[in-house]
């Protein structure tokens, strides 16, 4: 998944930041709301971790507005503010996990898990897709019985086809899911990834739909 943190403490940024890039997921940071305006209207991304309060202002507005524009990207808020009506106030603004620091980086690991299998529409972590079975929680992959080995990229890449089965994605929308790994995305990185995810997972796994894109295939 391609996250966007909203977070303004440097520790904690970069603790949060450092775990789910470990995850596999690429994040973008940023540390002001209007920042943050501007990276979610710049980009495609498949949740937020949201701060309550930044040195420009509260996130509960910042939250009503995406939501108040048609966003569905998943918020999970997370702030030091602990109270019964700082939870309900933000649950109702349109979040959809609260996690109260300091909180358990397992823990956060665990909750963005969670929130993307409910939206992606398959609740269970585990995924069985022709000789796959994919553990989603765990983010392992075994190959009739075998274990498969994928990279953060790989990784990133196929998640992004197990949440959208049967629907095409161009390229542009594959590339989204790269960029905040810290590395040039060239001309031919999207084609690179396919053919390993390919290897790996089974020829057909990936079925190209020249001059559109790809989609998931049958494994």
């Amino acid at each position: 998944m391609r996250i966007l943190l909203i977070e303004d403490d440097t520790v904690l940024g970069a603790a949060v930041r450092d775990q789910i890039a470990a995850d596999g997921h690429s994040v973008d940071w940023v540390q002001r709301l209007d920042m943050a305006t501007d990276a979610e209207r710049g980009a495609s991304y498949d949740l937020i971790l949201l701060d309550l309060m930044l040195p420009d202002g509260r996130g509960i507005p910042f939250l009503k507005s995406l939501r108040g524009r048609g966003s569905v990207t998943p918020v999970i808020i997370l702030t030091a503010l602990d109270q019964v009506s700082d939870r309900i106030e933000g649950l109702n603004a349109g979040a959809d996990d609260y996690l109260v620091k300091p909180f358990d980086l397992a823990e956060l690991s665990a909750r963005i898990g969670s929130v993307a299998r409910r939206y992606s529409g398959n609740p269970n972590p585990i995924v069985t897709h022709g000789t796959l079975s994919v553990d989603l929680a765990a983010r392992s992959i075994r190959r009739d019985g075998r274990p498969v080995q994928l990279t953060a990229r790989e990784w990133a890449l196929f998640e992004a086809f197990l949440s959208r089965p049967g629907q095409l994605l161009s390229k542009a929308q594959l590339e989204e899911k790269l960029y905040a790994f810290d590395t040039e995305i060239e001309s031919n990185t999207i084609e690179v990834h396919v053919s390993r995810l390919r290897k790996k997972l089974g020829a057909q796994v990936i079925v190209t739909e020249r001059g559109m894109g790809y989609r998931l295939g049958n494994g």
